[in-house]
Protein backbone atom coordinates (compact mmCIF):
# COMPACT_ATOMS: atom_id res chain seq x y z
CA UNK A 1 0.00 0.00 0.00
CA UNK A 2 2.76 2.00 -0.50
CA UNK A 3 2.70 3.77 -3.23
CA UNK A 4 6.25 4.26 -5.95
CA UNK A 5 6.56 6.99 -7.57
CA UNK A 6 8.15 7.94 -10.90
CA UNK A 7 11.30 9.27 -9.27
CA UNK A 8 11.84 6.40 -7.71
CA UNK A 9 10.89 7.51 -4.50
CA UNK A 10 8.02 6.10 -2.70
CA UNK A 11 4.89 8.30 -1.20
CA UNK A 12 3.75 7.44 2.50
CA UNK A 13 0.74 5.46 2.31
CA UNK A 14 -2.33 7.13 3.96
CA UNK A 15 -5.26 5.96 5.68
CA UNK A 16 -7.40 6.98 2.67
CA UNK A 17 -5.14 5.00 0.31
CA UNK A 18 -4.62 2.17 2.28
CA UNK A 19 -8.56 1.75 1.84
CA UNK A 20 -8.72 2.26 -1.90
CA UNK A 21 -5.79 -0.10 -2.52
CA UNK A 22 -8.09 -2.75 -0.37
CA UNK A 23 -10.83 -2.59 -1.99
CA UNK A 24 -9.19 -2.82 -5.46
CA UNK A 25 -7.37 -6.49 -4.09
CA UNK A 26 -10.79 -7.36 -2.71
CA UNK A 27 -12.80 -6.10 -5.85
CA UNK A 28 -10.20 -8.17 -8.15
CA UNK A 29 -10.64 -11.22 -6.27
CA UNK A 30 -14.35 -11.06 -6.78
CA UNK A 31 -15.67 -10.37 -3.00
CA UNK A 32 -19.24 -9.21 -2.47
CA UNK A 33 -18.67 -6.24 -0.99
CA UNK A 34 -15.26 -4.88 -1.44
CA UNK A 35 -15.63 -1.21 -0.72
CA UNK A 36 -17.89 -1.92 2.75
CA UNK A 37 -15.30 -5.13 3.48
CA UNK A 38 -12.14 -2.93 3.22
CA UNK A 39 -13.88 0.09 5.50
CA UNK A 40 -14.52 -2.18 8.11
CA UNK A 41 -11.26 -3.74 8.28
CA UNK A 42 -8.63 -0.87 7.84
CA UNK A 43 -11.37 0.58 10.32
CA UNK A 44 -10.76 -2.22 13.05
CA UNK A 45 -7.20 -2.44 12.18
CA UNK A 46 -7.04 1.06 13.35
CA UNK A 47 -9.78 1.07 16.09
CA UNK A 48 -11.83 4.16 14.19
CA UNK A 49 -15.36 3.82 13.69
CA UNK A 50 -16.97 5.04 10.34
CA UNK A 51 -17.20 9.20 10.59
CA UNK A 52 -13.24 8.82 12.39
CA UNK A 53 -11.61 6.77 9.63
CA UNK A 54 -13.10 9.05 7.30
CA UNK A 55 -11.87 12.18 9.01
CA UNK A 56 -8.29 10.20 8.89
CA UNK A 57 -8.36 9.97 5.49
CA UNK A 58 -5.29 11.99 5.09
CA UNK A 59 -3.26 10.60 8.09
CA UNK A 60 -0.08 8.73 7.24
CA UNK A 61 -0.56 5.19 8.67
CA UNK A 62 2.76 3.79 10.15
CA UNK A 63 4.70 0.94 9.59
CA UNK A 64 2.97 -1.64 12.39
CA UNK A 65 -0.59 -0.02 11.20
CA UNK A 66 -0.08 -1.06 7.18
CA UNK A 67 0.90 -4.37 8.53
CA UNK A 68 -2.06 -5.05 10.44
CA UNK A 69 -4.02 -3.84 7.71
CA UNK A 70 -2.40 -6.41 5.60
CA UNK A 71 -2.70 -9.30 8.00
CA UNK A 72 -6.60 -8.49 7.85
CA UNK A 73 -7.01 -8.70 4.40
CA UNK A 74 -5.08 -11.92 3.32
CA UNK A 75 -7.35 -13.14 5.76
CA UNK A 76 -10.18 -11.66 4.05
CA UNK A 77 -8.77 -12.67 0.68
CA UNK A 78 -8.84 -16.23 2.30
CA UNK A 79 -12.64 -15.66 2.42
CA UNK A 80 -12.86 -15.68 5.89
CA UNK A 81 -15.89 -13.88 6.51
CA UNK A 82 -15.36 -9.86 7.93
CA UNK A 83 -17.52 -10.98 10.73
CA UNK A 84 -15.51 -13.55 12.13
CA UNK A 85 -12.24 -11.25 11.37
CA UNK A 86 -13.46 -8.86 13.57
CA UNK A 87 -15.57 -10.74 16.09
CA UNK A 88 -19.19 -9.11 15.69
CA UNK A 89 -21.82 -8.59 13.44
CA UNK A 90 -25.20 -6.55 13.39
CA UNK A 91 -28.35 -8.09 13.71
CA UNK A 92 -31.65 -6.64 14.24
CA UNK A 93 -29.70 -3.61 14.73
CA UNK A 94 -27.73 -4.82 17.64
CA UNK A 95 -24.14 -5.62 17.72
CA UNK A 96 -23.55 -9.59 18.90
CA UNK A 97 -20.37 -10.75 19.27
CA UNK A 98 -19.26 -14.05 16.83
CA UNK A 99 -16.80 -17.34 17.04
CA UNK A 100 -15.67 -19.86 15.74
CA UNK A 101 -18.57 -21.91 17.58
CA UNK A 102 -21.39 -20.51 16.01
CA UNK A 103 -22.92 -19.26 12.78
CA UNK A 104 -22.65 -15.28 11.41
CA UNK A 105 -25.92 -14.07 11.76
CA UNK A 106 -27.47 -13.26 8.57
CA UNK A 107 -29.51 -10.71 6.91
CA UNK A 108 -32.07 -13.10 5.92
CA UNK A 109 -32.69 -14.64 9.58
CA UNK A 110 -34.02 -11.15 10.74
CA UNK A 111 -36.96 -12.31 8.58
CA UNK A 112 -37.79 -14.85 11.27
CA UNK A 113 -37.86 -11.99 13.72
CA UNK A 114 -40.42 -9.96 12.04
CA UNK A 115 -42.45 -13.12 11.28
CA UNK A 116 -42.73 -13.81 14.84
CA UNK A 117 -43.30 -10.41 15.86
CA UNK A 118 -46.26 -10.50 13.56
CA UNK A 119 -47.76 -13.62 14.70
CA UNK A 120 -47.74 -12.02 18.23
CA UNK A 121 -49.01 -8.76 16.82
CA UNK A 122 -52.11 -10.45 15.08
CA UNK A 123 -53.04 -11.88 18.44
CA UNK A 124 -52.54 -9.03 20.42
CA UNK A 125 -49.75 -10.26 22.69
CA UNK A 126 -46.49 -8.00 22.27
CA UNK A 127 -47.31 -6.28 25.60
CA UNK A 128 -48.25 -9.53 27.36
CA UNK A 129 -45.81 -11.65 29.56
CA UNK A 130 -44.67 -14.01 27.30
CA UNK A 131 -42.54 -17.19 27.28
CA UNK A 132 -40.06 -17.87 24.27
CA UNK A 133 -38.04 -20.14 23.24
CA UNK A 134 -34.86 -20.27 20.64
CA UNK A 135 -33.88 -23.88 19.82
CA UNK A 136 -30.31 -24.30 18.77
CA UNK A 137 -29.39 -20.83 19.79
CA UNK A 138 -25.81 -20.41 18.57
CA UNK A 139 -24.75 -16.61 19.55
CA UNK A 140 -28.51 -15.79 20.76
CA UNK A 141 -29.01 -13.20 18.15
CA UNK A 142 -32.84 -14.57 17.60
CA UNK A 143 -33.65 -15.14 20.64
CA UNK A 144 -31.82 -11.54 22.50
CA UNK A 145 -33.63 -9.47 19.28
CA UNK A 146 -36.95 -10.98 20.15
CA UNK A 147 -36.64 -10.15 23.91
CA UNK A 148 -35.63 -6.68 22.66
CA UNK A 149 -38.70 -5.98 21.63
CA UNK A 150 -40.63 -7.56 24.15
CA UNK A 151 -40.77 -5.42 27.19
CA UNK A 152 -42.46 -8.21 29.31
CA UNK A 153 -40.91 -11.68 27.53
CA UNK A 154 -39.20 -14.11 29.58
CA UNK A 155 -37.15 -16.29 27.38
CA UNK A 156 -35.06 -19.47 27.06
CA UNK A 157 -32.25 -20.38 24.75
CA UNK A 158 -31.10 -24.20 24.46
CA UNK A 159 -27.81 -25.55 22.64
CA UNK A 160 -25.64 -28.60 22.83
CA UNK A 161 -22.51 -26.74 23.40
CA UNK A 162 -21.52 -25.15 26.34
CA UNK A 163 -19.01 -22.80 24.22
CA UNK A 164 -21.80 -21.79 22.24
CA UNK A 165 -23.73 -20.67 25.51
CA UNK A 166 -21.51 -18.76 26.92
CA UNK A 167 -20.97 -16.85 23.84
CA UNK A 168 -24.80 -16.42 23.88
CA UNK A 169 -25.20 -15.05 27.34
CA UNK A 170 -22.10 -12.78 27.02
CA UNK A 171 -24.14 -11.34 24.14
CA UNK A 172 -27.48 -11.16 26.93
CA UNK A 173 -25.25 -9.59 29.24
CA UNK A 174 -23.38 -7.24 26.37
CA UNK A 175 -27.13 -5.93 25.36
CA UNK A 176 -27.87 -6.06 28.92
CA UNK A 177 -31.07 -8.17 28.13
CA UNK A 178 -31.66 -10.01 31.60
CA UNK A 179 -34.62 -11.94 30.69
CA UNK A 180 -32.87 -14.61 28.88
CA UNK A 181 -32.14 -17.89 30.21
CA UNK A 182 -29.68 -20.44 28.40
CA UNK A 183 -29.55 -24.26 28.70
CA UNK A 184 -27.50 -26.92 27.79
CA UNK A 185 -29.46 -29.58 25.64
CA UNK A 186 -30.96 -30.93 22.33
CA UNK A 187 -33.42 -28.50 20.45
CA UNK A 188 -36.00 -28.50 23.63
CA UNK A 189 -35.11 -31.77 25.65
CA UNK A 190 -34.89 -30.13 29.17
CA UNK A 191 -37.57 -27.85 28.20
CA UNK A 192 -41.01 -27.87 29.37
CA UNK A 193 -43.81 -25.71 27.90
CA UNK A 194 -46.31 -24.44 27.21
CA UNK A 195 -44.18 -21.63 25.81
CA UNK A 196 -46.32 -18.89 23.75
CA UNK A 197 -43.88 -18.70 20.94
CA UNK A 198 -40.92 -21.10 19.84
CA UNK A 199 -38.21 -19.76 16.95
CA UNK A 200 -35.01 -21.80 15.57
CA UNK A 201 -32.91 -21.86 12.53
CA UNK A 202 -31.66 -25.35 12.20
CA UNK A 203 -29.20 -26.70 10.61
CA UNK A 204 -31.29 -27.50 6.94
CA UNK A 205 -28.09 -27.95 4.66
CA UNK A 206 -28.43 -31.31 2.66
CA UNK A 207 -25.21 -33.47 3.77
CA UNK A 208 -24.61 -33.68 0.01
CA UNK A 209 -25.23 -29.97 -0.81
CA UNK A 210 -22.53 -28.45 2.37
CA UNK A 211 -19.38 -28.88 -0.37
CA UNK A 212 -20.82 -26.37 -3.04
CA UNK A 213 -21.70 -23.55 -0.07
CA UNK A 214 -19.43 -20.37 -0.53
CA UNK A 215 -16.14 -21.05 0.78
CA UNK A 216 -17.37 -18.44 3.59
CA UNK A 217 -20.00 -21.02 4.52
CA UNK A 218 -18.11 -24.27 4.16
CA UNK A 219 -15.03 -23.32 5.20
CA UNK A 220 -15.60 -21.40 8.40
CA UNK A 221 -19.27 -22.14 9.87
CA UNK A 222 -19.32 -24.91 12.25
CA UNK A 223 -20.45 -28.06 10.06
CA UNK A 224 -22.89 -29.05 13.27
CA UNK A 225 -24.61 -25.80 12.43
CA UNK A 226 -25.11 -26.23 8.68
CA UNK A 227 -25.89 -29.97 8.33
CA UNK A 228 -29.38 -31.08 7.87
CA UNK A 229 -28.89 -34.78 6.96
CA UNK A 230 -29.15 -36.39 3.81
CA UNK A 231 -32.22 -34.22 2.94
CA UNK A 232 -31.68 -31.19 5.10
CA UNK A 233 -35.18 -31.97 7.13
CA UNK A 234 -33.77 -33.87 10.17
CA UNK A 235 -34.21 -30.74 12.43
CA UNK A 236 -37.54 -30.37 11.11
CA UNK A 237 -38.61 -33.62 11.88
CA UNK A 238 -37.50 -33.49 15.27
CA UNK A 239 -39.16 -29.84 15.98
CA UNK A 240 -42.12 -31.21 14.98
CA UNK A 241 -42.12 -34.23 16.91
CA UNK A 242 -41.99 -32.34 20.01
CA UNK A 243 -43.88 -29.08 19.25
CA UNK A 244 -47.14 -29.95 20.09
CA UNK A 245 -46.11 -30.46 23.78
CA UNK A 246 -43.85 -27.32 22.99
CA UNK A 247 -46.46 -24.86 22.13
CA UNK A 248 -49.31 -23.44 24.38
CA UNK A 249 -52.86 -23.96 22.75
CA UNK A 250 -53.18 -20.74 19.97
CA UNK A 251 -48.89 -20.67 20.55
CA UNK A 252 -46.67 -19.56 17.48
CA UNK A 253 -43.52 -21.52 16.57
CA UNK A 254 -41.29 -20.22 13.63
CA UNK A 255 -38.73 -21.65 11.66
CA UNK A 256 -36.50 -20.29 9.31
CA UNK A 257 -36.01 -22.71 5.83
CA UNK A 258 -33.85 -22.85 3.12
CA UNK A 259 -34.26 -22.97 -0.42
CA UNK A 260 -37.05 -24.79 -1.53
CA UNK A 261 -38.58 -26.25 1.92
CA UNK A 262 -41.12 -24.41 2.49
CA UNK A 263 -43.68 -27.13 1.35
CA UNK A 264 -41.66 -30.15 2.92
CA UNK A 265 -41.32 -28.62 6.17
CA UNK A 266 -44.88 -27.27 6.28
CA UNK A 267 -46.00 -31.17 5.54
CA UNK A 268 -43.83 -32.43 8.36
CA UNK A 269 -45.62 -29.56 10.71
CA UNK A 270 -49.22 -30.40 9.47
CA UNK A 271 -48.70 -34.30 9.63
CA UNK A 272 -47.45 -33.30 13.76
CA UNK A 273 -51.42 -31.78 14.07
CA UNK A 274 -49.96 -28.02 13.88
CA UNK A 275 -51.70 -25.40 11.52
CA UNK A 276 -49.17 -23.87 8.94
CA UNK A 277 -49.55 -20.78 7.29
CA UNK A 278 -47.89 -18.93 4.33
CA UNK A 279 -44.23 -18.77 4.73
CA UNK A 280 -42.91 -15.33 5.05
CA UNK A 281 -40.66 -14.24 2.08
CA UNK A 282 -36.99 -12.46 2.58
CA UNK A 283 -35.91 -9.69 0.98
CA UNK A 284 -34.50 -11.71 -2.02
CA UNK A 285 -37.97 -13.16 -2.63
CA UNK A 286 -37.45 -16.27 -1.25
CA UNK A 287 -39.85 -17.93 1.24
CA UNK A 288 -37.35 -17.62 4.25
CA UNK A 289 -39.42 -18.15 7.75
CA UNK A 290 -42.44 -20.97 8.04
CA UNK A 291 -44.90 -19.84 11.20
CA UNK A 292 -47.06 -22.40 12.59
CA UNK A 293 -49.85 -22.53 14.93
CA UNK A 294 -51.14 -24.70 17.62
CA UNK A 295 -54.77 -25.04 17.22
CA UNK A 296 -56.57 -23.46 20.47
CA UNK A 297 -58.71 -25.86 22.17
CA UNK A 298 -62.12 -26.11 21.77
Amino acid sequence: MTVVIPDGGTQVATVGGARRALAEKFRAAGLDAPELDARILVGHALGLDHPALTAAAAHPLRNAEQDAIEALARRRLAHEPVARIVGEKEFWSLRFWVDATTLVPRPETETVVEAALAALDAEGLRAEELRLADLGTGSGALLLALLSELPRAFGVGTDMSAGVLRLARANAERLRIRCAHFVACDLAAALAGPFDLVVSNPPYVATGDIAGLAPEVRNFDPRIALDGGTDGLNFYRAIAAGAPTLLKPGGALVVELGAGQAQPVAGLFAAAGLAPLPARADLSGMPRALVVRKHQEK
